[in-house]
């Protein structure tokens, strides 16, 4: 699902390495006419689907494209997303903001050379080609107007590819490479045309209900900040290429969420936030798990500020219930992709993170009881939507399950239609927008299971007998992980420069000790050290339950709420889990100063 830009949508976009700004280094002559057969728009009636239409006819026209001393497209794309959107929200029950959105985020993709070797992949700059002054994209679907936009972004956009090609090829000249990889994969055509549906919601209704959730933290004077907000759109994708696919894909999704601060007396500041997840509004919670999740969330904060900090600790951890299934979701699917580096200027690679899992294919990465599937089209889980299913990706690739680790074994990875070490093609995995051309692979439904599942019960007791084993006083349990994160810029920063190799994990949010004699304390202020994919080879047991995580997944750290324009509908379905020995260490930041009067009554 594709988010409103922050500047508004302004303009459309180009994959990175091919966006256009003034400087043009093609000769006069072709800076005229890059696109020679793109010249006056003849006038037609318009057709039934206008956007198909005027998609197919431009492609038509670009790929007869032939200019003496520049290549010729091999590939065009098209893509709109488009949404429609309704956004507010509230604190301590008053409205902070209410905005409803419609607008059309279009792309291209013109990729020069062939399928070995063309300008994508590539970070080296020299942005060639013109960036038209077009504004925001039209909602209307008259014909003539469509095409006039999608002539424009393809000029710019070829402009950009012949003088990254040029460059590339330089750059790659000063490269020692083992291993000539091809630069996009071959994909047959696909037709799937699905109905896109427009948002409809009663607005004043659900201003009242998020005002009203929002007042619940009124009875909960110890909560600093707080705040409720409720986004839901309706729209979808249209994509057209010169392989012959097309592609209308409708996207729906509702969201609800409520964050909340509160303050230690060391001025330690404690937050946490609860998501409700749904494919649309009308199938959002009940009011009443609503109300009780929002005051779970208040009660969960004061008690953190009345909690004592953690210490440092090594030893066995339990990740209960949801915080099971956040652990793989952040830990084991984040590094099922692999990162493929593009060419730099002077042959340098770009500086993107490789999986912790690259070059692991055949190797155990989980105990041998494990199993692990990504299913997109599973649509429901018993008796429950899945959050996560979708029909054809964003390349146009329609996905099938994919048996990811067999086992304990590694079996395969998340693919799109770059080609990496080993793997030519695309499993249908393309969820995101990538950099540098290519789109960026996620998880849909991920479905963890273990063949030799024992009690949540059994895994505290075992906890605790491992704890009197080593002559511990207490273990560790943790109940949720702040992933995705809702820190701010600060604390991710911290984090990712805290993290000791390979990717930074996420902060536990509820951290309890446990003592050998059963009982627990809640502690605050923890951090783990050293937590990687490699971790979950020590797993010691799972449970027999499965908790369902949902999430918007998005490419920034943390799957951080609102780092990325674009988000995909994710879902993980995973046990609670036993690992044998982790560190885990408290927070050493400066703390910010209490306030200096109390906060002002809410009631009079």
């Amino acid at each position: 699902m594709r988010r409103l830009p922050k500047n508004g949508g302004a303009c459309f976009s180009l994959p990175a390495g091919r966006k256009a700004h003034g400087r043009l280094l093609l000769a006069a002559a072709a800076g005229l006419c890059a696109l020679g057969m793109l010249n006056t728009l003849s006038a037609q009636a318009p057709p039934t689907d206008p956007v198909f239409q005027a998609m197919r006819d431009e492609i038509g026209r670009a790929r007869k494209l032939s200019l003496p001393n520049l290549e010729a497209p091999y590939f065009i794309e098209y893509m709109i997303d488009e949404q429609e959107s309704y956004s507010l929200s509230a604190t301590l029950g008053g409205l902070l903001s209410r905005r409803t959105e419609r607008f059309r985020s279009p792309d291209v993709q013109v990729r020069v050379g062939d399928y070995k070797f063309d300008n994508s992949n590539f970070a080296g700059g020299g942005f060639g080609g013109s960036r038209y002054d077009l504004e925001r994209f039209p909602l209307e679907d008259s014909y003539p107007l469509l095409r006039r936009y999608f002539w424009l972004m393809a000029d710019s956009a070829y402009k950009s590819a012949v003088e990254s090609i040029a460059r590339k090829r330089a750059a790659v000249r000063n490269m020692q490479q083992n291993e000539q990889l091809n630069d996009f994969a071959h994909a047959g055509p696909v037709k799937s045309v699905r109905p896109i549906k427009r948002l409809v919601l009663d607005e004043d209704q659900w201003a009242g209900k998020v005002r009203a959730l929002s007042a619940i933290f009124t009875r909960y004077p110890d909560v600093k900040n707080s705040g409720v907000e409720l986004d839901a759109s309706e729209g979808g994708l249209h994509l057209v290429n010169s392989e012959g696919t097309e592609i209308r894909e409708p996207e729906s999704v509702a969201v609800l969420r409520a964050r909340a601060v509160a303050q230690a007396a060391d001025g330690m500041s404690l937050r946490d936030a609860v998501t409700f997840h749904a494919l649309d509004v009308a199938h959002l919670p009940s009011d009443a798990e609503l109300r009780r999740g929002i005051a779970e969330l208040a009660e969960n904060v004061v008690a953190l500020a009345k909690a004592p900090k953690g210490e440092d600790y090594s030893g066995p951890v339990l990740f209960e219930g949801l915080a099971g299934a956040q652990v793989f979701a952040e830990v084991l699917a984040r590094n099922l992709t692999l990162t493929r580096h593009p060419v730099g200027d002077g042959g340098r690679g770009g500086g993107t993170q490789n999986s912790e899992l690259d070059g692991r294919m055949g190797a155990r990465v989980l105990p041998d009881t494990f199993d692990v599937v990504d299913d997109p089209t599973q649509k429901e889980w018993r008796g429950r939507t899945l959050f996560g299913s979708y029909t054809v990706d964003r390349e146009g690739v329609v996905p099938k399950p994919l048996r990811l680790i067999e086992k304990g074994v590694l079996r395969s990875y998340l693919l799109t239609r770059q080609p990496v070490h080993g793997y030519e093609g695309s499993n249908g995995r393309a969820r995101l927008p990538g950099s540098y051309g290519p789109s960026a692979a996620a998880i849909s439904n991920l479905f963890v299971s273990t063949s030799e599942p024992v009690t949540v019960a059994e895994l505290k007791k075992k906890l605790i007998d491992l704890c009197r084993t080593r002559n511990k006083p207490y273990g560790i349990i943790v109940r949720k992980m702040d992933f995705p994160s809702t820190a701010g810029m600060d604390e991710v920063r911290r984090l990712m420069t805290g993290q000791q190799g390979g990717r930074p994990v996420s902060m536990p949010i509820l951290v309890y000790k446990i003592y050998v004699d059963g009982h627990e304390e809640l502690v605050r202020g923890m951090r783990f050290r050293g937590f990687n994919v490699r971790s979950l080879k020590d797993i010691l047991a799972a449970g027999d339950d499965s908790a369902v995580f949902e999430y918007m997944d998005n490419t920034a750290p943390f799957a951080l709420v609102g780092g990325g324009s674009f988000t995909a509908e994710t879902c993980v379905v995973a046990p609670s889990i036993l690992i044998d020995d982790l560190e885990l260490h408290p927070a050493e930041e400066e703390l910010p100063k209490l306030p200096v009067v109390s906060a002002p009554a809410m009631t009079r």
